[in-house]
């Protein structure tokens, strides 16, 4: 067996005070972890809502290989033509056809290709056509290309989350859920061979509520009211998963939860 492929997913970056702990920690966590692929989930960027083209350079500029997103990605309009000509942003594959950019790409890390597949879940989220049967579409053309292939599942409920891992069970390498804020702890093998974990969680503020100024969160609450959301500040950390991988067979072997806070 080749040497297996260390790939780091990282959570949801909210924010600045989560975009400070990607281009801080990134570079240390892919010598200590021996990592080969880091993919980082970026549609909260841009002050929780969105990502823009300079955001996106100073992700890749700073250790991150492939950024996926999810119903957040289309918040701020300067993206469109970013997105539409910069590959290694993804958006969820199962947009309509004609939507700007592209869902799933092939890179390279190290000596072996890699997929990672975008995909956005339906149960209390926009309309967006079917995930699973976008994966079938998805699935054959990039096991051409490459035999290790990363999911993003970014949705709402875990119950679409868990269908979709179990779905790809033996068909992807990884399965990784992002989008709730919140990590779970169900990180396992699948039987066929896929790592799977519900929700990698969020890279941003700790006090906060999913990244949200707590105080702002709470009054929505209370009052029922509609208010404008706001970062919280404070101390930072980043949620990720490092997945190790058979890069011959794609198989997944090791699926282990960060949890890294950014220095004071």
């Amino acid at each position: 067996m080749s040497t297996p492929l260390n790939v780091l997913l990282i959570g949801d970056v909210f924010g600045e005070p989560g975009r400070k702990a990607v281009l801080s920690l990134v570079p240390r966590l892919r010598r200590e972890h021996e990592l080969d692929l880091v993919i980082a989930n970026v549609e909260n960027a841009a002050a929780g809502f969105g990502v823009t083209p300079p955001l996106a350079r100073a992700f890749l500029e700073g250790g991150v290989d492939v950024m996926t997103s999810g119903n957040h990605v289309w918040d701020k309009k300067e993206i469109f033509e970013y997105i539409a000509r910069e590959n290694l942003l993804l958006r969820p594959a199962n947009y309509p056809p004609g939507t700007p950019g592209v869902g799933s790409i092939v890179v390279k890390a190290g000596a072996h290709r890699v997929a990672v597949l975008n995909l956005q879940g339906r149960v209390f989220m926009p309309t967006v056509d079917c995930p699973f049967r976008k994966a079938d579409e998805e699935l054959p053309r990039l096991r051409e290309e490459a035999p290790v292939i990363i999911v993003d599942m970014h949705a709402e409920a875990t119950s679409e989350k868990q269908a979709m891992g179990w779905y790809l069970d033996g068909r992807a390498s990884a399965v990784i859920g992002t989008h709730s804020h919140v990590q779970t702890a169900d990180e396992r093998i699948l039987p066929g061979g896929t790592a799977y974990l519900t929700d990698v969680g969020m890279t941003g503020p700790v006090d906060s509520v999913i990244g949200v100024a707590r105080e702002l969160a709470i009054q929505r609450f209370l009052s029922g009211l509609p208010n404008r959301f706001e970062p919280a500040k404070g101390p930072a950390v980043l949620h990720g998963v490092v997945v190790r991988i058979d890069p011959d067979s794609g198989r997944g072997l090791e699926i282990r939860r960060l949890r890294q806070p950014l220095p004071a």
